[in-house]
């Protein structure tokens, strides 16, 4: 059956995703690992995919363009086996909130639109309790991979993160 014609596809669907962890870090090291374009190619990509910055300009109204590519030759939305996103910085509270629009560069319009992803920081403990809120997430984006990808790139950035917080 064509894609088009599945339950829910085919239309836009407003669909929002979430995930959270906390991490035994200050918010400023989180709030800056979300900033650091090294940072980035290191823990946002999801499972099974590496990351590489092309363009980085971290305030409000800058860019970022990031390319992730399938390690196992999977199929990507922008080329054969990568993804391009292309990422607006709309609000930056440090060490508190990153508001973010995210466009996949891809012809297939059920990967067309404009997903807002909130990156929020909250206490717990003497750690950072970590959320990440997709709102409009693209229809062709199956709610199991989207969730799989948000929790991995959690796991990845509190794994970067144990790797550069001193020990007491």
């Amino acid at each position: 059956m064509p894609l088009a014609n599945k339950a829910g596809y085919g239309r836009r669907m407003k669909r929002t995703g979430t995930a959270s962890i906390v991490i035994p870090a200050s918010h400023e090291q989180v709030y800056a690992a979300l900033l650091d374009p090294s940072a980035l190619e290191t823990w946002l990509p999801p499972d099974g995919m590496t990351g590489r910055i092309l363009e980085f300009d971290p305030h409000p109204g800058g860019t970022f363009r990031m390319e992730l590519t399938y390690l196992d030759g999977g199929e990507g939305k922008s080329s054969l086996n990568s993804d391009i996103t292309e990422v607006t910085f709309i609000e930056l509270v440090p060490a508190t909130r990153i508001l973010q629009q995210v466009v996949f560069e891809s012809d297939d319009p059920l990967f067309a639109g404009v997903m807002t992803m909130t990156w929020s920081l909250g206490a717990a403990a003497g750690s950072a309790a970590v959320k990440i809120r997709a709102d409009d997430v693209p229809p062709a984006v199956s709610p199991e991979d989207h969730a799989r990808g948000l929790a991995a790139s959690l796991r990845n950035l509190a794994s970067h993160l144990a790797g550069r917080i001193p020990e007491d």
